[in-house]
């Protein structure tokens, strides 16, 4: 062939491949752009993505096929155009750089052809070709303008998208676009003015806007602009004639849009003006801009525009703008006024454009700023005042240099808004302004101070969030928003602002002391210690020289009192205590030179301290006792009387600085106490005690207690001086002035006098408690408790003149006085009782820790105990709200342990008394406060017990301890619970002490012990569990007791008694059998300690328990005397005629514990004679059973041999009758009812019954194969069986009235019987393992029957196997049953002991195998299958024997494949699940038979409809893969390519089962295929369990397909057009998916494999799919296709 025709023919082919190619992806392009009507979103935007895809492979073919598309389908409708529209311009603007030019001016045409071809607006479409057109124009600018300009000629108004085209292009192309703006704005001008419609003007004024910013872009950047000669003037003539339209027509518009349009436009426009023509244009232009301020809700546009406007106007040096000034400063004004939305984006960007143009008139006029913004702070409105405080702070920091000079006018202006206190965005507002002015210089001036105190003020504000009013949006801020901002702004300003330094030191000093600055504490003391610190590091002189330099400062004494006690309650105000103490020890040189080196070591431990503890574990009393130490040790270190004396008269003088904080006054009252100790001079210490009696305030309860303690901790080291000035305080003028007698009620009413004696009293307390212990005995009765008594019970003023010889007989002789002067004596006021009563106690507590107090005869103790028992028995029983109860026996029982002793008399008083007033109390209702309430009762249930111990202390013998307990008997007797409770709880108290401090000399009887058990052994069952336990304890301390009076040593265990510690614990929350059972074993442990000569005591006491109101006491009672009367005498069997009485008589009329045992008894009698007789008169009981019969069935299990007897005759009666009688309840009915046989029912009713019985546990064991077989075959037989009609009617009407004892439906009381059985034999774990299972359930019901029997099967296996032989021989004898269930029931068990290797381990084996063997020809497909299920369990049980018998098995479960009478397939199913159990263990030699049959017959399965074949099949696939690994290489691979498409299509399974399937056969596939790549990935990301990106996987494997099995790309694409049709919405998604990857990684030349046409012709039909998950596959798909073009 010549050379010219060779390469002709070449050439041609290469043509003709083109061609070909192209053809190709115009179809695909097609086939989309058909789709592109899909009604779904989701799916248009994957055709979309399919188009751009396309577009990526094949751009010049896509855009050209898109462009052919659209031309040739006229009609299509524009929403689906503008989709095309939107792939083209993708396409456009990813291959800009390689479009050639005809194609571009291919797609301009045709982007401005469907832009222009609507006359009317439709902005989807349109605006899609204009965004093409703008991409092209990104590198084709002349091209594409010169096709706009073609549209856009003179004299012709243009189309709308052709001007915002033009626009568009000006914004995003500067550089190409500007050197055209000059012809089109020659063009532009006469249209303006054709312009009639709004919409047209819009867009004339946004291409103007866009036209003005683009240049003004352009003119800022010439340094990179292709034409740098262009100059405003260019464009300055054509801007000046828009501007005249815009501004002179088009601006007066009603139209909203096209005002804000025009008014966008003015802006940039403005700097394009000529210099004077905007000179001249102001005076009109700014008032006609302000003018749409009212017109305009969302003013943005506006104020950027006007911004821009005033920006040229001061560019060119406007003197026309000044005359504007007013108007401008009013409106921006109201504008910034405007409460912000932070919702809405446009308001707060408003807000910053009006800040900008407030920034421009500060520049260009400060003066006329200020004299118009100052003002405005002086008015009362809000919003006003906000807005002009926002533009001060605005104006402060961006005009600073126009500022400079204007400081002080500014600072002088704030003084109204400082004074606004009430407004908290004003405050707000205020604190940034301050801010602003700190950064600037403001406050060095003068007035700058007072802007310091403001910002103090406003740290001090309370902390809690205030609630928002409703309808003002964000405009009411919480105070703590307000005091956050001015706490941070405090610190930044001390810390940041270097020159702020001398302003503030030491300036804020000042507001340490002052209570009002309390809540800026924390803040200031952090501040200070900043700067106190920075003056530190400048120098000594210059720290100390500044702050001597000011007269107005707090004195060191008066900081150090302050930052002290501020101390004391450390976490509040943000952790006030930390910085208190740091400031303190920053500034120890000040306070004395001496301190620094103590201090360097003390305050950093305490604020440690602080750090390690919060709030809530923080000890207020040992943190306050610390702060105590730190002052002692300061002024040990100062030692300076002076200092002392000077730092004592400061902390007097704060002290009415804290009124209204209590614990604060109360922790400087000890200060001062701790100061005043401190002193060496009597005088200081003197004059401040009265100073502080006459000045303190005794109205209030809160400073008792402080005044109280100032005076105890003087007294350590003043005892005389304390004692001494409050004798003199009360013969004072100011005294008798407030409590004489003819006065009082003239000056002071008498509450008040009332607790300015409590105050009295209680600091006399304090005193005897504080002071030391070796003066306080000599003073104790002369000096204080005299006094103590005189102001508690007589108005009198002044001592009487008596001597202190007098002491014990005061009280009487005072109370004679005032009854002779007619005064009133007893106090009524309970705070006064209260304080006495603390003194008391401080005075009996000193006392007792005295080292003489052994020694001490005290005179007054009987009449202060009589005192307060006179106040415990005035306390009310219905409720506990003071503590005075508590504290007035706390008192008691100090007094008691002092010498003398008390009378017998008075301790009984005592002891009765207080146990009444404590035991009587009515339980606390729940409310609020009852956590405290609860807090109250225990500790005064507490001091209760320790009262009573103290008075048990001095008579610790039984006699002792018995007069206590009688006290107490009452009480533990109680019908009240509570009172019970209480009364055994302390009894347990004195039980334990008693046997803690027990004595004995000598061996002697403890002859009340059963006196006590019995009192206490029936309270185990009390129905309080905290009842029960104390009353164990009890008994347990009692026993103890016993063993030592025995001899026995105080630490000696008893094991027996020690079983009583776990029986209490069980008795917390027990049911009544568990409750009963333990008071049994109770009684035993009872019955082996107590002495013979006791027992005749106990039982006589706990006899009387019988009658006890509590149901539960008297049980425990007959339980506890039958136990002890069996363990300690035979006194049950000598009642045996009175035991028969009661059956007669009481069986109907009680259900009595005792009652039910003698009847039982009794028929056990009965039977034992005549056993037949009594089986069949109670099998004629009716049915069902009543409780009655039923406690008689189970007493014949009493004895094994009769209960054996009883059980065989039960089962004959059972299986002589058949199981039930079938009848038709209609004539026309298809399937008869089976209704149960009255015999065996009752038969079966009766031996549950005997069943239950626990005795009846030797005989079931005797008879354990013969009942199980026979209650196993029963339930078979009675699923479904109903109850005769007779008996229905009778649990009908018995249904509305009390439960049945049993449920009488013949399955459910078989499944019963069977499960009592099991329990009563020993097998409880079968029971339990099939009620965790619900096998009990399953049992019952014809559909779970079969199941319920696997489950049984199993539990016996794995629980009772050593029961299995004979079960397994009797059950095997029924499998020649008449019944055909009992045959299914039977072969299930028997199947199901083929799964455990208990059937090896007992020999049974092969004899199972030949009995099931032997039924594979059952007439029942069920036992058919359940044989299959045997014979593959065999794989669990056996796995050597299965290669023993491995041919047959594979053989019989071959045969279940193929059985002809399995009309449902279900045995196939069986078969296939048996062999994939099996084949693992099978030799493979035993499978290359079978192998390719097995494969072939289950193929089927994969798409069966049924979700349990799917599975079975796939897993079965799976094994053989797994078993054929490295053998049968070509038959395997066959079958594993042709299963591996769908196998990984159903990984979209709907069912979970099948997905896990198809992962377990795809890694057993992976070795057969011989490629390690996808073997990996299969194990990867198939492993169970973990997440599956099936695209991710899918893709990876389609990759390993096409690299290594090139060849199957056809045969997979087939079988996936198989899958097209599923039936599954998710695998027919996936199918498409599927291929879709193939092609993607399928090279080009393999184009041959696949039918394209027969694919496309599928996908298009999946465009179609109801689902549109499918269609975005089959569309994703169609955009890989590509790839064969």
């Amino acid at each position: 062939m010549p050379e010219g025709a060779a390469r002709f023919c070449v050439g041609h082919e290469e043509t003709a491949a083109v061609d070909m190619a192209e053809s190709y992806v115009k179809k695909l392009c097609t086939t989309l752009m058909d789709a592109v009507t899909d009604r779904d979103p989701q799916v248009q935007e994957q055709i979309c993505s399919a188009l751009c895809a396309l577009g990526e492979a094949q751009p010049g073919e896509t855009l050209r096929a898109c462009e052919r598309y659209l031309q040739r389908h006229e009609k299509l409708a524009h929403p689906y155009r503008a989709m095309i529209l939107k792939a083209v311009e993708a396409v456009v603007r990813s291959h800009i750089s390689n479009l050639d030019k005809d194609m571009a001016r291919a797609i301009i045409l045709l982007a401005s052809s469907e832009m222009t071809k609507a006359k009317d607006l439709v902005p989807d479409w349109q605006q899609a070709a204009s965004s093409v057109l703008v991409a092209v124009g990104m590198r084709f600018i002349n091209a594409v303008m010169e096709e706009l300009l073609s549209r856009f000629q003179p004299g012709l108004l243009p189309h709308h998208f052709v001007v915002q085209t033009l626009a568009s292009l000006a914004a995003s192309n500067v550089f190409g676009m500007v050197p055209f703006l000059t012809s089109i704005l020659s063009t532009m001008l006469p249209m303006l003015p054709m312009a009639k419609q709004d919409v047209t003007r819009v867009v004339f004024c946004s291409a103007l806007r866009h036209f003005s910013e683009s240049t003004l872009e352009y003119l800022a950047n010439l340094d990179q602009a292709p034409d740098p000669t262009v100059r405003k003037d260019t464009f300055s003539s054509e801007i000046f004639s828009a501007y005249d339209v815009l501004f002179n027509h088009w601006l007066q518009s009603r139209e909203a849009k096209l005002r804000l349009a025009v008014v966008e436009a003015l802006g940039p426009m403005s700097h394009l003006l000529p210099n004077e023509r905007l000179e001249e244009q102001l005076p009109r232009l700014i008032p006609g801009v302000l003018a749409l301020y009212k017109k305009h809700a969302e003013t943005f546009h506006v104020s950027k525009s006007l911004g821009q406007i005033l920006e040229a106007a001061v560019n060119v040096g406007s003197r026309t703008l000044e005359i504007q000034l007013d108007a401008l400063l009013a409106a921006l004004h109201a504008q910034i006024c405007v409460p912000v939305e932070l919702s809405s984006p446009l308001v707060v960007s408003n807000q910053k454009e009006v800040l900008r143009c407030f920034t421009v008139l500060a520049c260009f006029a400060p003066d006329r700023l200020l004299a118009f913004l100052l003002p405005k702070l002086d008015t009362n409105n809000e919003r006003v005042r906000v807005g002009s405080l926002q533009v001060l702070r605005h104006i402060i920091n961006s005009a600073a240099a126009q500022m400079e000079v204007r400081k002080l006018f500014i600072l002088s202006s704030m003084r109204h808004p400082l004074l606004d206190t009430n407004n908290k965005q004003v405050k707000r507002a205020v604190v940034q302004v301050i801010s602003a002015m700190a950064h600037h210089g403001y406050l060095e001036q003068p007035g700058g101070q007072a802007m310091m105190e403001y910002i103090v003020q406003q740290c001090a504000l309370p902390p809690e969030l205030q609630p928002k009013r409703q309808g003002l949006g964000s405009e009411d801020l919480p105070a703590d928003s307000v005091r956050a901002i001015s706490i941070s702004t405090l610190y930044l300003i001390s810390t940041t602002v270097d020159r702020m330094s001398d302003v503030l030191w030491p300036y804020l000093l000042e507001f340490l002391t002052p209570v009002q600055f309390t809540g800026a504490l924390t803040p200031l003391c952090r501040s200070l210690a900043h700067l106190a610190l920075k003056r530190q590091e400048a120098g000594a002189d210059a720290f100390l020289s500044q702050y001597e330099a000011s007269a107005n400062l707090p004195s060191p004494y008066a900081i150090t009192a302050r930052l002290l006690v501020v101390s004391s309650d450390p976490y509040v105000g943000d952790g006030r205590g930390a910085a208190s103490l740091r400031l303190l020890h920053v500034l120890h040189q000040r306070i004395h030179p001496l301190l620094g080196p103590r201090w360097e070591t003390t305050i950093p431990r305490l604020v440690q301290h602080l750090d390690e503890c919060t709030e809530e574990t923080l000890s207020r009393k040992e943190w306050e006792e610390k702060l105590l130490m730190f002052l002692r040790d300061t002024l040990a270190v100062v030692s300076d009387n002076t200092w002392v004396s000077q730092l004592s008269l400061e902390m007097c003088k704060q002290l009415p600085c804290y009124n209204g904080m209590p614990q604060e006054k109360n922790f400087l009252y000890k200060c001062i106490g701790t100061t005043l100790g401190a002193a060496s001079s009597k005088e200081v210490v003197r004059k401040h005690l009265q100073e502080l009696l006459e000045t303190a305030r005794y109205q209030e309860e809160a400073e008792h207690e402080g005044l109280a303690c100032c005076f105890g901790i003087c007294a350590i080291s003043h005892l005389d001086d304390a004692l001494a000035q409050l004798e003199d305080f009360v013969r004072s003028d100011v005294f008798r002035k407030s409590v004489g007698i003819l006065s009082i009620f003239k000056d002071r009413s008498e509450s008040e006098v009332e607790k300015v004696k409590g105050t009295l009293i209680l600091c006399y307390g304090h005193v005897a408690a504080q002071a030391p212990r070796e003066l306080v005995l000599a003073r104790v009765e002369a000096d204080i408790l005299r006094n103590m008594f005189q102001y508690f019970s007589t108005k009198v003023g002044r001592a009487p003149p008596w001597g202190h010889s007098h002491g014990p007989r005061l009280v009487t002789l005072l109370l004679s006085v005032v009854q002779v002067l007619g005064i009133k004596v007893e106090t009524k006021d309970p705070a006064l009782k209260l304080c006495l009563v603390q003194s008391v106690c401080m005075v009996s507590q000193a006392i007792c820790g005295s080292a003489q107090a052994g020694a001490f005869h005290f005179s007054w103790k009987a009449e202060l105990v009589a005192h307060m028992m006179e106040f415990i028995r005035a306390e009310p029983l219905d409720s506990l709200r003071t503590p005075l109860r508590k504290m007035a026996m706390v008192a008691c029982t100090l007094l008691v342990s002092l010498e003398p002793p008390l009378e017998e008399q008075m301790r009984a008083e005592v002891t009765h008394g207080c146990l009444h007033s404590v035991m009587a109390l009515l339980p606390e209702p729940e409310g609020e406060d009852a956590s405290d309430r609860k807090a109250l009762y225990l500790d005064t249930v507490h001091a209760l017990e320790d009262l009573l111990t103290s008075l048990l202390h001095r008579n610790m013998t039984p006699q002792g301890l018995q007069i206590m307990v009688e006290h107490l008997n009452p009480w533990i007797k109680s019908p009240r619970s509570h009172e019970r409770e209480r009364a055994l709880g302390v009894s347990a108290c004195l039980l334990r002490y008693f046997l803690e401090h027990l004595h004995v000399s000598a061996l002697v009887p403890f002859h009340n012990l059963g006196l006590l058990v019995g009192l206490f052994s029936p309270r185990c069952a009390d129905l309080w569990p905290a009842t029960r336990q104390e009353a164990v304890g009890c008994i347990y301390s009692l026993l103890y007791l016993q063993l030592g009076y025995e001899g026995f040593a105080r630490d000696y265990r008893d094991d027996v008694a020690e079983q009583l510690l776990a029986l209490r614990d069980s008795l917390v929350h027990p049911d009544l059998s568990v409750l009963f059972h333990t008071c049994h074993s109770i009684a035993q442990i009872i019955g082996k300690r107590l002495p013979p000569d006791q027992l005749i005591s106990l039982l006589l006491t706990i006899f009387e328990a019988l009658g006890d109101p509590d149901k539960n006491c008297s049980h425990a009672a007959t339980v506890m005397i039958n136990c002890l009367l069996k363990e300690r005498g035979g006194v049950l069997l000598e009642k045996v005629p009175e035991i028969i009485s009661m059956l007669r008589s009481k069986l109907q009329g009680t259900q009595e514990e005792h009652v039910l045992k003698a009847a039982q008894h009794s028929v056990y009698l009965l039977a034992s004679q005549h056993r037949a007789a009594v089986v069949s008169s109670l099998l004629g009981s009716p049915l069902p059973f009543d409780s009655h019969t039923c406690t008689l069935w189970r007493a014949l299990a009493v004895d094994p041999s009769l209960t054996t007897q009883v059980l065989r005759l039960l089962l004959e009666k059972m299986n002589r009758d058949v199981p039930f009688k079938e009848s038709r309840a209609f004539l026309l009915s298809s399937t008869p009812d089976r209704v149960a046989t009255l015999l065996p029912l009752a038969a079966t009713c009766a031996l549950y019954e005997v069943l239950s019985a626990p005795a009846s546990g030797a005989a079931v064991l005797e008879l354990y194969p013969e009942l199980f077989v026979a209650l196993l075959l029963r339930i078979s037989c009675t699923v479904g069986v109903q109850l005769p009609r007779n008996l229905q009617a009778k649990e009908r009407r018995s249904s509305g009235g009390p439960p049945a004892i049993r449920n009488l439906e013949p399955c459910s009381s078989a499944v019963d019987t069977l499960q009592a059985m099991l329990l009563r034999g020993g097998s409880e774990e079968v029971v339990w393992h099939l009620e965790l299972e619900g096998g009990w359930e399953l049992l019952r019901t014809s559909e779970g029957h079969e199941e319920g029997v696997t489950q049984l099967a199993r539990a016996m296996a794995k629980h009772a196997g050593p029961r299995l032989p004979l079960v397994m021989k009797a059950l095997i004898s029924t499998q020649s049953s008449a019944y055909e269930i009992q045959r299914v029931t039977s072969t299930a068990f028997l199947a199901e002991l083929l799964s455990s290797n208990v059937v090896n381990d007992l020999m049974l084996l092969e004899s199972l195998l030949v009995n099931l063997a032997a039924r594979q020809k059952d007439t029942c497909a069920s036992v058919r299958r359940l044989v299959l299920r045997g014979l593959a369990n065999l794989a669990s049980s056996s796995p050597d024997k299965v290669r023993a018998h491995g041919p047959q098995l594979v053989t019989a479960l071959i045969g279940g494949l193929d059985d002809a009478d399995d009309l449902h397939s279900l045995v196939a199913l069986e078969a296939m699940a048996g062999l994939a159990r099996l084949l693992d263990l099978v030799e493979p030699w035993d499978l290359r038979s079978v192998l390719l049959h097995v494969a072939i017959r289950i193929r089927p399965f994969f798409d069966s409809e049924k979700v349990e074949f799917r599975r079975a099949s796939i897993c079965l696939f799976g094994h053989l893969s797994k078993a054929c690994h490295g053998d049968c290489e070509d038959v395997v691979l066959e079958q594993t390519l042709s299963a591996l498409a769908p196998l990984l299509l159903h990984l979209c399974d709907p069912q979970a089962a099948v997905v896990t399937a198809c992962r377990f056969a795809l890694r057993m596939c992976g070795p057969n295929l011989a490629c390690e790549e996808l073997t990996a990935a299969f194990q990867k990301h198939l492993q169970d369990g973990r997440g599956l990106h099936f695209g991710e996987f899918l893709n990876t494997t389609c990759k390993h397909l096409m690299l290594h099995f090139p060849d199957l790309l056809g045969r997979l694409v087939s079988t996936s057009l198989f899958y097209f049709k599923s039936s599954w919405e998710d695998v027919r998604a996936a199918a498409p998916m599927f291929t879709g990857f193939l092609v993607l990684h399928a090279d080009r030349e393999l184009r041959h494999q696949v039918d394209l046409e027969q694919l496309l012709a599928a996908l298009q039909l999946l465009l179609k799919d109801p689902v549109p998950m499918v269609r975005m596959k089959a569309a994703e798909t169609l955009g890989r296709l590509v790839k064969f073009a």
